[in-house]
């Protein structure tokens, strides 16, 4: 079975959901990545792909 990338739009509902359940709860951590999984959606580097030096650091 063929597995597709998810859209931008389904991205982005799914990060809009994320930052919603982080809001309501209090989790800084989970509405942080709802709102950074939004922006990676409208990024034309597409979902998943940061800038280098922003995720997290390796010793």
């Amino acid at each position: 079975m063929t597995r597709r990338a998810p859209t931008t739009s389904t991205e982005q509902v799914k990060g809009s959901v994320k930052e919603a359940i982080g809001k309501l709860t209090g989790d800084v951590r989970v509405e942080t990545e709802g709102r950074r999984q939004k922006g990676d959606a409208d990024s034309p580097q597409g979902a998943g792909k940061r800038p280098p030096g922003t995720g997290p650091r390796e010793d």
